[in-house]
């Protein structure tokens, strides 16, 4: 089973659609003892960092998710969901986050364009990347943010994009990936992202 973990932060069930189309058995969990079933564990999110931490902690999520990935269970955040995995946030304040990777998720500069930055956008694939393979350089994908993560240890960076600035697009450390898109709405590259996160799955 994969439990996509429904926190009030997330439109789930596109996500869940798209896990269903792969042949998937995918599930939105709203109790952590779901977690003890489940082979992946997906965090999706749209909105703020604040916000999706309190109600993290205030469900129950923080240290249930944390035992999972320890414990080597594939963990995929998606959007906001990856920013959560790193240290802080300065995104309306200082807030602190997962702190399973190390770095910081940062607002765009000014310069960098119109934000949020919305839309489709190409991918400069960096690594031999488990979550990007079959894919080819310079894939578009659909991007919705107005803050990016600032990645202190580089070598979990599988890809990059270019929006005013270079930032990071996809992570990968153990068992553990991050998109800061959305692959359930970036067409068949982004199925077949889900797909490769599938077979990473025992």
């Amino acid at each position: 089973m994969i439990a996509i973990i429904d926190y009030g932060m997330s439109n789930l069930r596109s996500v869940r659609h798209a896990f269903e189309a792969l042949g998937a058995d995918a599930r939105i969990v709203n109790s952590p003892a779901a977690l003890r079933n489940a082979r992946a564990l997906v965090l999706p999110g749209d909105g703020a960092f604040g916000p999706a931490m309190e109600n993290l902690r205030a469900y129950g999520w923080l240290e249930p998710l944390r035992a999972a990935i320890e414990r080597g269970v594939p963990f995929l955040g998606i959007c906001l969901g990856m920013q959560l995995l790193f240290d802080s946030s300065k995104e309306n304040g200082a807030h602190r986050g997962l702190g399973i990777l190390r770095g910081t998720v940062k607002k765009f500069p000014s310069a960098a364009g119109k934000i949020p930055h919305i839309g489709w956008n190409q991918l400069q694939i960096q690594a031999n990347s488990k979550f990007l393979a079959g894919l080819a350089q310079n894939t578009f994908v659909y991007f919705v943010h107005s803050y990016y993560c600032d990645a202190r240890d580089k070598n979990v960076i599988a890809a990059r994009a270019e929006y005013g600035i270079s930032f990071t697009s996809v992570v990968e450390a153990d068992n553990v990936w991050g998109a800061q898109f959305h692959p359930e709405k970036s067409g068949a590259d982004g199925l077949r992202m889900l797909g490769n996160f599938l077979r990473l799955a025992p």
